[in-house]
């Protein structure tokens, strides 16, 4: 039995868990919210892109909608939702956010239905061979994009003002506000940020596994594992964490005994990673 071929495979899976969790952590070092409504956004963003490529319409517009579109979204909750909790505990502001998951679920199920479908981009079709084990383009894509987002993002947090704001969120928000720093706005462009990357972690799992609502959803439970294996605060280390926990789904594929279950390893891995990690992140969550 050869493992190779899966863990090769997982990388693309991994990508994906490793822009979500750090889209996830970008938002929390800045509003304090654990945002599980992340899936969902991703996943109304991604069925329009296949609605819009049933209609004919270029590849390129599609995609470029459905990122605007679950950044829209996610940019309407942050702008007119999130600042009303503000000042609520960290769990009711995070269980707030299921709201509107909930509602997009709902809305999927209405217009597109439960039944699973797949995105196919031209890039499927095309590969490089790594170790005998072919790698498609969109794979490497997955990879490519995780690693400039993350690193675009890091510029962002380390070089810009908007990134010295969300840093001093971070860290006390309250005399963020008495120094000045545009508490609403900052938060604004960090729910655009999460957006931008729900965006296309949902359509790229829409390609790499199914285009389905509740599914994407479910995306947010292993990015949340990787948020906290990079204890809510490192974004490279989410980012590795991530790949890591795609590899590790995908290595249990040729496992037959546990096969069918390995779609809980992400859940699993949560749940280790809480009951390790868990004084740092109750620390973590006590300072927001």
């Amino acid at each position: 039995m050869t493992f190779l071929p899966f863990l090769i495979s997982g990388l693309g899976i991994g990508a994906v868990y490793a822009l979500s969790g750090v889209g996830l952590v970008v938002l929390f070092r800045a509003t304090g919210v654990l945002n599980f409504a992340f899936g969902a956004f991703g996943a109304i963003g991604a069925h329009c892109a296949w609605q819009l490529l049933e209609w004919k319409i270029p590849l390129a517009v599609a995609i470029l909608a459905a990122v605007l579109v679950s950044t829209a979204i996610s940019f309407l909750y942050g702008r007119i939702f999130a600042p009303m909790l503000s000042h609520r505990d960290t769990v009711v502001r995070a269980v707030g956010t299921l709201a509107p998951a909930l509602v997009l679920i709902a809305l999927m199920g209405i217009i597109w239905g439960e039944l699973p479908r797949r995105l196919q981009f031209p890039t499927d079709q095309m590969f490089v061979s790594l170790f005998g084990v072919r790698l498609t383009y969109t794979r490497i894509i997955a990879i490519l994009l995780a690693v400039v987002m993350v690193g675009a993002i890091t510029l962002l947090l380390d070089r810009t003002r908007l990134g010295l704001d969300m840093r001093a969120l971070a860290n006390d928000r309250d005399l963020s506000a008495i120094l000045g720093v545009r508490i609403l706005y900052t938060e604004t462009a960090a729910w655009v940020i999460t957006g931008i990357f729900s965006g296309f972690a949902g359509l790229l799992l829409a390609d790499l596994v199914r285009l389905q609502g509740t599914f994407l959803t479910l995306l947010v439970i292993p990015a949340i594992a990787a948020a906290i294996l990079g204890q809510l605060r490192s974004l490279w280390e989410t980012a590795v964490a991530g790949l890591l926990i795609g590899i590790a789904e995908a290595a249990l594929t040729p496992v037959s005994w546990i096969s069918p279950y390995r779609a809980a390893a992400p859940f699993i891995i949560a749940l280790v990673a809480v009951t390790i990690l868990g004084s740092t992140a109750k620390a973590v969550l006590k300072d927001r």
